[in-house]
C-alpha cells in the first residue's frame, strides 16, 4: 500500500491545537483536529475511520467552516489507495 507523504501545514496544526483546547468545540471538531495535529511533522496517516468521519462532516449541509477546514486537511492527508 502507498504512503501519503502530505502533513498538516503549520497554519492549520495552530487552529487544530486551540481546536483542541477550546471547551465549546464539539466532539467531532476536536477529534478531526486530533487527527490533524498527529499528521503534524510525522509520517502518520489518516485511519479509515477517521476518513470516514472526515468525509461525513464535508457532505453534511450543517457542518460549519472549522469542521470542513479540519475535515478536508484529514481527507488530504488519507491513503489514496485504500476502498
Amino acid at each position: 500500500m502507498s504512503h501519503n507523504a502530505k502533513k498538516t501545514s503549520g497554519p492549520l496544526a495552530s487552529v487544530a491545537a486551540k481546536t483542541l483546547h477550546d471547551p465549546n468545540a464539539s466532539d467531532l471538531q476536536k477529534a478531526l483536529a486530533g487527527s490533524a495535529l498527529s499528521q503534524s511533522g510525522s509520517a502518520n496517516q489518516t485511519s479509515g475511520a477517521m476518513e470516514h468521519k472526515a468525509s461525513a462532516a464535508l457532505h453534511d449541509p450543517n457542518s460549519d467552516e472549522l469542521t470542513k477546514k479540519l475535515a478536508g486537511s484529514v481527507l488530504s492527508q488519507a491513503n489514496k489507495e485504500r476502498q
